[in-house]
């Protein structure tokens, strides 16, 4: 069968297949959303004669990023309250604004983050927040691949209404998104803090039923665990075990405080993990432990978390971050290596949600997302080592075109799905709006 291309993006090539193949003057064949071949790039220009071509001189050709934990809409917070712990920072500060916000907040914000993620190299994304319907009519107009829910818990929501109202809004969000080719609802209860037994477990049917991800903050923080501990008389954790929800549909987000059995457990039961570093360092809710994780067989994937929490929603950046924390904190040099840490971001972050076959690498019959970087760059010269400089020289500046589901979203840094503009505009009006709500709360 011929499959004629209509696109040719041209370059240096890392595939993050098996068996990490590097093409050195290569190309990527892209007929429609799909991956048809990956080859010499002079076979290829033999092979699809007249088809365009994305070409970058000194580019390197890889596989998006996979964020798996944002809160994208949290973008209009950035900066607003920092140097606070965690519970502080939420009951404080963010709980009282977002009772405020509306769904065009949501949306303008998340546009926001979202043209950041396209700017910095990732092409799909893990997402939980309120007005989940703003947040994946955002994530449809700027052409990313998105897993999204709304965030359920006992207390009313500014979005819904009553706890009730929640589930007949997943429910609506799951028919509107049934067979969409971009976008992937997930069931999203907060915490265990935030959402009682019966809650839990009745999210986990919503979840069972429609076979998607059940996405929750999990052991976060020393508090949360003490918390766990005197109300369940188990951590949160075993919590989840003893209500039979631990399974190979939850998405586990954060995962900072686990003992050895714990561990164990989310191995057995391949609970998927995603780590989120400089979230978890800004609001000192310790370091993970996802070294051992990652021995037990875990699936970890990489998260930024919302820019609330940390400020911006690079990934090139979060995979620095994380492959030096471990190191340190473990004070070896060897762990988290450069390809441990960029499979986290890339493959594993693909596995965690359930889309490896899909997504994660450059091979035929995957969807097109890629993105290609400008290697002429004096931080990247000379380079010895095309796994290290991604980890440890990268920067999220240096992506300059990207592809998602074989559509070109941003080519030479523009972005071409939004007026980028008119969203930091829009998104300065909301700033201004918040900054009166909160009074100056959080501003030194």
């Amino acid at each position: 069968m011929n499959i004629n291309a209509n696109l040719l993006v041209c370059g240096q090539i890392l595939t993050l297949d098996r068996n990490n193949t590097v093409i050195e003057d290569g190309a990527v064949a892209i007929a429609g959303d799909t991956i048809v071949e990956v080859g010499e790039r002079l076979a290829l220009l033999s092979k699809y004669p007249g088809v365009e071509q994305l070409t970058q001189p000194h580019g390197l050709i890889m596989p998006g990023l996979v964020n798996t934990h944002t809160h994208a809409a949290m973008g209009c917070f950035l900066g607003l309250a920092d140097d606070l712990p965690l519970m502080t920072w939420l009951t404080e500060y963010i709980f009282p604004v977002e009772a405020k916000l509306s769904g065009e907040m949501v949306y303008h914000s998340s546009m926001l983050s979202m043209a950041e993620m396209i700017k910095s190299g990732t092409t799909s994304f893990c997402d939980m927040y309120l007005f989940a319907k703003e947040v994946a009519r955002a994530t449809a107009d700027s052409g990313m691949r998105g897993w999204l829910g709304e965030v359920l818990y006992d207390f009313p929501s500014p979005n819904y209404g009553a706890p009730e109202n929640g589930i007949s809004y997943l429910d609506e969000l799951m028919a509107e998104y049934r067979n969409h080719p971009l976008i992937s609802i997930t069931v999203d209860p907060h915490a265990v803090y935030t959402c009682s037994p019966d809650l839990l477990k009745r999210l986990k049917g919503v979840a069972e039923k429609h076979g998607v991800a059940y996405v929750i903050h999990l052991a976060e923080t020393r508090d949360e665990v003490k918390e766990c501990l005197a109300k369940y008389g188990h951590t949160p954790v075993m919590h989840l075990d003893a209500l039979g929800i631990l399974d190979s549909q939850v998405v586990a987000n954060h995962c900072v405080v686990l003992n050895e059995r714990e561990i164990d457990l989310l191995a057995e039961r391949n609970v998927k993990v995603a780590h989120c570093p400089e979230s978890n360092m800004k609001l000192a809710s310790g370091v993970a432990p996802v070294v051992e994780m990652l021995a037990a067989g875990v699936t970890v994937g990489l998260g930024t978390d919302g820019a609330a929490s940390n400020n911006d929603v690079d990934m090139f950046g979060e995979m620095d971050s994380a492959a030096k924390l471990h190191k340190v904190h473990r004070h070896d040099p060897t762990v988290m290596s450069a390809e441990t840490t960029l499979r986290m971001a890339t493959l594993g972050g693909a596995k965690l949600l359930g889309a490896e076959r899909r997504i994660g690498s450059l091979e035929p019959g995957k969807k097109a997302d890629l993105i290609v970087l400008d290697m002429n760059q004096p931080h990247l010269t000379p380079m010895y080592n095309i796994t290290s400089h991604l980890v440890y020289a990268v920067k999220g500046s240096d992506v300059v075109h990207s592809v998602i589901n074989g559509r070109v979203v941003m080519r030479n840094r523009r972005l071409l799905t939004m007026d980028e503009d008119a969203v930091l505009g829009k998104v300065r009006e909301i700033g201004a709006r918040i900054s009166e709500l909160v009074g100056g709360a959080g501003r030194k």
